[in-house]
C-alpha cells in the first residue's frame, strides 16, 4: 500500500489542505494520505499555535468524510527537535508493510537540499510535489528531472492558515475556507480570537 505523508502544523486545517490531499489520493498512485500533525517546537513559543491535541482534533474532524485521508500523531512521540528523515525511519520501521512517500509544495522543494539527510530521504522515498504560486517566475530546482520526484497537477490553493487566524482575530467570517465541522469546533472553543 502506498501512503503519502503530508506534514503540517494544520493551524488550522482548511479546505486547501483537504483539496490537495484528496487530489493526491484520487489522481496519483497513493492509496492513502496521512496528515501528519507537526508538534509544537519546545524552542518556539508561538502564541497563535494551538496545542498539539487541538490541532490533531481539527484534522480528525476535517477528515471524517474522507476515508482515504487519515490524521496522524506519529511525530508527537518522537524526540524533539525532530527531522523528517527521523520520522520516515521511525514510521517505516513501525509499518514495514507500507511504502511511504513525502508530499510537499514546490516552494519546499526549492529548499529541500538544506534538509537533514535529504539524500537518504530521496534514496528511500518518492516525493509528490504540488504546485504553488511563486512570485516572479516558475521555480527551477536541482531536482527538476529527478526520477523519484513526481509533480502532481493538483489545484493551486492560495489559502493560508495565517490568513484564517488573522481573519478570525479580526472577527471576519472565514466559514467558507474551513470544513463546516472544523469551523464549528474553532468557534465553540473560541480559538484564534484575541
Amino acid at each position: 500500500m502506498n501512503i503519502g505523508l503530508y506534514f503540517g502544523t494544520f493551524n488550522p486545517i482548511h479546505i486547501g489542505h483537504l483539496a490537495i490531499a484528496n487530489h493526491l489520493v484520487e489522481y496519483s498512485d497513493l492509496d492513502e494520505v496521512w496528515l501528519v500533525v507537526t508538534p509544537r517546537s519546545p524552542f518556539k513559543k508561538k502564541v497563535t499555535l494551538l496545542a498539539d491535541n487541538h490541532r490533531y482534533q481539527l484534522v480528525q474532524i476535517a477528515t471524517e468524510e474522507y476515508p482515504k485521508l487519515k490524521p496522524s500523531t506519529i511525530e508527537f512521540k518522537l524526540p524533539k527537535p525532530n527531522y523528517t528523515v527521523n520520522t520516515l525511519v521511525h514510521i517505516s520501521e513501525k509499518h514495514p508493510e507500507y511504502n511511504f512517500s513525502l508530499i510537499m509544495g514546490e516552494d519546499n522543494l526549492a529548499s529541500f537540499h538544506k534538509w537533514k539527510n535529504y539524500e537518504v530521504i530521496l534514496e528511500n522515498h518518492a516525493i509528490y510535489v504540488y504546485p504553488r504560486i511563486i512570485k516572479g517566475a516558475t521555480l527551477k530546482t536541482q531536482f527538476e528531472n529527478h526520477p523519484k520526484i513526481y509533480r502532481v497537477d493538483a489545484p493551486i490553493m492560495e489559502i493560508s492558515s495565517t490568513f484564517i487566524r488573522k481573519a478570525i482575530a479580526n472577527n471576519k467570517n472565514v466559514h467558507a475556507l474551513l470544513p463546516c465541522n472544523v469551523w464549528q469546533y474553532i468557534d465553540e472553543m473560541n480559538f484564534y480570537k484575541n
